[in-house]
């Protein structure tokens, strides 16, 4: 199958968001440029890890003077939900940030997860090969990147309580803790 590239070059929106009930929540990057919207799926776990080394990149890139990248506030990440209509156009696999010192651009890239994790991976990442994962790669300021972090950290914080004693989600039923020998805790 031919790869497909969604290449957005400072989009007009880039975020992190959700469809679903907290517990059963499906993640998604999302980029609209005008009325093109993109729409990639990706575990809860990897918009946790994207959001702490894209806020590090950022740490560094305010260390070095670089206009926008200080930490704003959260309140200031765009609430709204997610464009419709969400078409998933491929879930993530890999995930890579960078930072392009010629435009001053952050750039981050969402890879198709694919079944053959053998594959040699300077094949697997040759971006002239017709073949291969569907990419996704957004260039954005730094400031829309402090605001991507922003919205993200809201995200990932509304979903279900952690328990106090073991940390793993709570259900509105409670869950059985292994801190309290599988007994459930209310």
């Amino acid at each position: 199958m031919t790869r497909r590239r969604y290449l957005f070059d400072t989009p007009d929106r880039f975020i992190a968001g959700t469809v679903g009930e907290p517990g059963a929540r499906v993640f998604f990057l999302q980029a609209r440029e005008g009325a093109r919207v993109v729409s990639v799926a990706l575990e809860k776990v990897q918009v946790a890890a994207l959001v702490q080394r894209l806020d590090q990149l950022l740490d560094e890139l305010d260390r070095r003077g670089i206009e926008g990248a200080a930490s704003v506030d959260a309140f200031d990440a765009d609430p709204a939900p997610l464009d419709e209509p969400i078409n998933e156009a491929f879930r993530a696999g890999t995930l890579s940030l960078g930072w392009d010192t010629q435009d001053d651009l952050v750039l981050l890239e969402a890879r198709e997860q694919t079944e053959d994790e053998e594959e040699d991976e300077e094949e697997a990442f040759d971006d002239d090969n017709e073949e291969g994962p569907d990419l996704l790669r957004v260039r954005m300021t730094a400031l829309a990147a402090r605001a991507f972090v922003g919205r993200a950290l809201r995200v990932l914080a509304a979903g279900r309580p952690p328990c106090p004693l073991c940390g793993q989600p709570l259900d509105p039923q409670g869950h059985l803790c292994p801190r309290r020998n599988g007994h459930r805790l209310n």
